[in-house]
């Protein structure tokens, strides 16, 4: 089953299961989550919880859980102990979470448009069985011009590069009117304009009380680009502000001895063992 048979088939979930969103509840609520398999951890008594239009950053090496823990977050991955709540009720009942994978996890080749991908975010608000309205396809329209993509509505999915195919997700997620986003290593291989542009748009969704999960490699964004981060290596390290966490100590920590780190006037810069990942795509 693809990618996008697994979106449109726990959309239509959705639309019959709905929990609804509990009074005074955090957003989200992490408690102990530990995924674990034959071969090991990966991850281990994760904790943590969040408010309503935070932005966070999740580093760490790779095989941290960074992936992992996106998706034991979206529902789509059941955790081996500890729970997640979102507004009060676990993951699979709500229709405010909206996940964007990897870009190498989908089938680029799946004879789908733009606009169609965007419409799937609109099928559990729909339910089983009704045609979009008038009022769907405005917000379809209105979410492709947030990201800058009106132009491209028609074009099949294969043909953008690696910055529009993250800004369609992201229109996908507006038209869901998703209040928890989240992402998956978004900016990898992106060049600088792609990545500006992506930043811009989660500028826009800071000002709606959108909350943003995003995986990372690169620590100096990490601690540039975001308030607050949290450093995982299968175990949480650390979260809250990026120069705290990111402290050489911890940072040694998760990354051990592919870690080095380089004195800069700016202070110590990090260089970890994926700093180098990944061909640039462009806008």
């Amino acid at each position: 089953m693809s990618f996008f048979d697994e979106l449109l088939k726990t959309s239509q979930h959705l639309s019959k299961h709905r929990n609804p969103h509990l009074d005074d509840e955090q957003i989200l609520q992490a408690d102990d989550l530990s995924v674990r398999y034959e071969s090991g951890a990966a991850l281990d008594e994760v904790t943590f919880s969040l408010n309503a239009g935070q932005r966070l950053a999740i580093v760490g090496p790779n095989g941290a859980g960074k992936s992992t823990l996106l998706q034991v977050i979206a529902g789509v991955l059941t955790p081996t102990s500890g729970q997640v709540h979102i507004f009060g009720h676990a993951p699979g009942g709500h229709i405010c979470i909206a996940y964007v994978p990897q870009r190498s996890q989908v089938d680029w080749s799946f004879p789908v448009t733009v606009s169609d991908v965007v419409m799937m975010g609109r099928v559990g608000q729909l339910g089983l069985f009704r045609n979009p309205a008038k009022h769907d396809w405005q917000l379809v329209n209105q979410a492709l011009e947030v990201v800058s993509l009106t132009q491209l509505a028609k074009r099949q999915i294969s043909q953008l590069s690696g910055g529009q195919q993250q800004r369609m997700f992201i229109a996908r997620a507006l038209a869901q009117e998703a209040e928890l986003m989240l992402m998956d290593e978004p900016l990898t291989g992106l060049d600088v304009n792609s990545q500006e542009q992506i930043f811009a748009i989660l500028d826009q969704l800071k000002t709606q009380n959108v909350t943003v999960l995003i995986s990372l490699h690169d620590l100096q964004m990490a601690a540039q680009r975001f308030d607050e981060v949290l450093l995982l290596n299968k175990r949480m390290l650390g979260i809250g502000d990026p120069e705290l966490v990111l402290a050489p100590e911890n940072l040694l920590a998760a990354y051990g001895g592919h870690l080095h780190l380089v004195p800069t006037e700016d202070g110590l810069l990090a260089l970890g063992d994926t700093c180098c990942e990944g061909e640039h795509d462009h806008a």
